[in-house]
């Protein structure tokens, strides 16, 4: 069974950072595209970024572009969530997730890891 294991989330003031990490049990990891998404207290799942299987490409959520930064190590089988500028609406239960093919709904994902902007 592919597991995927999310970690790196915490209590962080405006204006701060965070590095979410994501490891996965996937033999064939590099083989994939892979996407981050949250979910905010009382509401959907919210997609934030992607990441192609090459890293050749990413995209992000209009909410996120210029802050958040998406990477892999294919050799580790390991996405990573780069967070600056966070803000208190970055507040959300963060997944990384395995879409369904060519689109950024989570077929796969992980237990989450917590991210809560406040000061």
């Amino acid at each position: 069974e592919v597991q995927l294991l999310e970690s790196g989330g915490g209590l962080v003031q405006p204006g701060g950072s965070l590095m979410l990490s994501c490891v996965s049990s996937e033999p064939t990891f590099s083989n994939f595209r892979m996407i981050w998404v949250r979910q905010a207290p009382g509401k959907g799942l919210e997609w934030v970024s992607s990441i192609d299987s090459d890293s050749g490409s990413t995209s992000y959520a209009d909410s996120v572009k210029g802050r958040f930064t998406t990477s892999r190590d294919n050799a580790k089988k390991t996405l990573f969530l780069q967070l600056n500028s966070l803000k208190t609406e970055d507040t959300a239960m963060y997944y990384c997730a395995k879409p369904l093919l060519g689109t950024n709904i989570p077929a796969l994902k992980g237990q989450g890891t917590q991210v809560t902007v406040s000061s």
